[in-house]
């Protein structure tokens, strides 16, 4: 890592701790129903809200309940959006004169955006309308993040509470998140990013002559709004194709360091909500150490890697890593381009400010890693965390067999319920990757979309059916994605990749909440400090490790030694 990325990380570091040790207090209060600055002025609003949708706050849900609320909401929000972008061409602020989406990139998309993926099979100026864009796309962006947050808090309730039946109310959940976190976010976060020049408008595009006298059409539209709630929320779907390298998007160094403090903010400071919730901060800061620890693991190589030479461009000169910026952000350097790419892998975010395709392979192996963890690398807004938390219990298990006891989390024994349902949640990502990945690079229909030969073609397909799966929404580049095969195919590992792994999770949040939490005794492991820490990473790297190891091998490993 170069002095400057070194310099980079400390300041950003510096910056980000301390708001999200401020806004994960905030987090914890909202939802213990203390109050806070702004509860003065949001629970007026917050009664509104549920006296028109006839909510009853007051009645809370078993896990069960939660869930069909849960899947309920989502399926209508898809429906609404699918039918949004089917009827675009007849509905207003659509000055490209866009014409609806075929059935099976509406489809794509909805998906997408419904599960929190924001994987783009289109290129938003030349497709979507501004109705589309903020009506559609960006009302899914405040939808599905707050869904993340309220899944988490229901099984940071299961775990705090002793003998119940019940974890919540995915409506109160939903609301508060919106409200009180993700809406006051997004307007601070856009009124910043419109100050930099990001355009907030409803112009019609503006066609321009270039220096060499031809013609070019610049687009325009709502897009800082819309910028602003996709890092907050981890959603990470752009307004342009190119995303944050567009400079309508990302124009500034500030405003490319504001939105790397968006896209890491909300998932570090639900570390210590947590901590605060289940009443022991300690518990919140070991799950912050080891994903900690996971994130350097994975910046320290990327920035090796990214800093050395690159030897396919050494006989053209460049023998110097800093100065390799083919498929780089050229307007801030390196530094700024490889921590772009290990938070955007990392958070589930999936915004790229730089083409991972043209990262070295070791980079691009980190990448597809952090996806294939299950996004738990921090993660999604809540869902990093939960998925996490499904780790620290099967981390609980194997540390249980080793001391020859019950497995203990928080009081409450692990048991084989728990267990089976985690190993459920955790065989998501090999589902989508391995089986339906497998399957489609065996079809004729589903190999087409990959444009590179050998082993760096198949970390493109690798990567793009990782995106999927782990709800990340990134792309490799160079992988044709927007086919009939692959809208159906990466929509279906989408909706895995979300459901199958929240049930399991609000199943185990249910069983957890029916337990007794039992006193502490000597023999209990303790799942707090450095020991836990390490165990954790351990187990992390192991499970994942072994699952996808042979592939990783033959793609972007393979690539690596043929490229020595």
């Amino acid at each position: 890592m170069t002095n400057i990325g070194i310099a980079q990380l400390v300041a950003y570091c510096a910056i980000i701790l301390p708001l999200a040790i401020f806004f994960g207090n905030y987090i914890a209060n909202v939802f213990s129903c203390k109050n806070t600055f702004a509860s003065k002025l949001l629970q007026p609003i917050e009664r509104i809200i549920y006296k028109i949708c006839a909510i009853d706050a007051a009645k809370e849900q078993d896990w069960k309940s939660y869930a069909v609320s849960m899947l309920s909401f989502s399926v209508i929000g898809l429906v609404f959006l699918f039918g949004i972008l089917k009827l675009q061409n007849l509905l207003p602020l659509n000055p490209g004169n866009f014409p609806a989406l075929g059935t099976s990139l509406a489809l794509n998309t909805a998906v997408s955006f419904t599960t929190n993926t924001n994987w783009q099979a289109y290129s938003g100026e030349s497709t979507m309308s501004y109705f589309s864009q903020m009506l559609g796309l960006n009302v899914q962006n405040f939808l599905s993040a707050a869904t993340g947050v309220a899944l988490l808090i229901a099984l940071v309730r299961g775990i705090a509470r002793s003998n119940a039946n019940t974890i919540g109310n995915f409506y109160v959940d939903l609301t508060r998140s919106i409200l009180y976190i993700f809406l006051p976010l997004a307007i601070i976060g856009a009124i910043l990013l419109v100050s930099q020049g990001v355009p907030q408008n409803f112009s019609n595009y503006v066609e321009v002559q270039t220096l060499e006298g031809g013609t070019q059409i610049i687009p325009q539209g709502p897009v800082a709004s819309q910028v602003a709630i996709k890092q907050i929320g981890t959603n990470g779907g752009g307004f342009f194709g190119a995303n944050a390298a567009h400079p309508y998007e990302n124009p500034t160094p500030f405003s490319n360091l504001l939105q790397l403090i968006f896209m890491l903010l909300i998932p570090i400071a639900l570390t210590r909500t947590y901590g605060k919730m289940v009443g022991d901060t300690k518990q919140g800061w070991t799950i912050f150490a080891s994903m900690a620890v996971l994130f350097v693991i994975g910046l320290t190589i990327v920035s090796i890697t990214e800093t050395n030479a690159n030897p396919a461009l050494a006989q053209y000169g460049i023998t110097d890593g800093a100065n390799s910026l083919e498929g780089k952000e050229v307007r801030f350097g390196v530094p700024a381009s490889v921590f772009w790419s290990v938070a955007t892998t990392a958070t589930s975010s999936g915004s790229v400010n730089s083409m991972h395709d043209s990262f070295m392979p070791l980079s691009g192996l980190v990448q597809m890693t952090n996806i294939m963890f299950g996004a738990v690398v921090f993660g999604g807004a809540g869902s990093g965390l939960y998925g996490m938390i499904i780790f620290v219990i099967v981390t609980v298990f194997i540390a249980g067999l080793m001391v020859g006891r019950t497995p203990e989390y928080m009081g409450k024994k692990i048991e084989s319920r728990e267990i089976k349902l985690a190993i459920v949640a955790i065989l998501t990502i090999p589902l989508g990757v391995l089986g339906i990945g497998g399957i489609s690079i065996l079809v004729p229909e589903g190999a087409a979309s990959i444009q590179a030969e050998g082993a760096h073609g198949l970390s493109q397909f690798l990567y793009a059916h990782a995106s999927a799966i782990g709800n990340n929404g990134s792309a490799f580049a160079g992988f044709n994605a927007n086919t009939e095969y692959h809208n159906i195919a990466l929509a279906l590992e989408m909706l895995i990749g979300r459901f199958f792994y929240i049930i399991p999770m609000l199943g185990i949040a249910g069983s957890l909440a029916r337990k007794q939490i039992l006193p502490m005794s000597n023999g209990t492991f303790p799942t707090h400090g450095l020991q836990f820490v390490g165990l954790l990473v351990g187990v992390v790297f192991v499970v994942d490790g072994l699952t996808f190891f042979p592939v990783l091998i033959l793609g972007p490993g393979l690539e690596h030694l043929l490229m020595r």
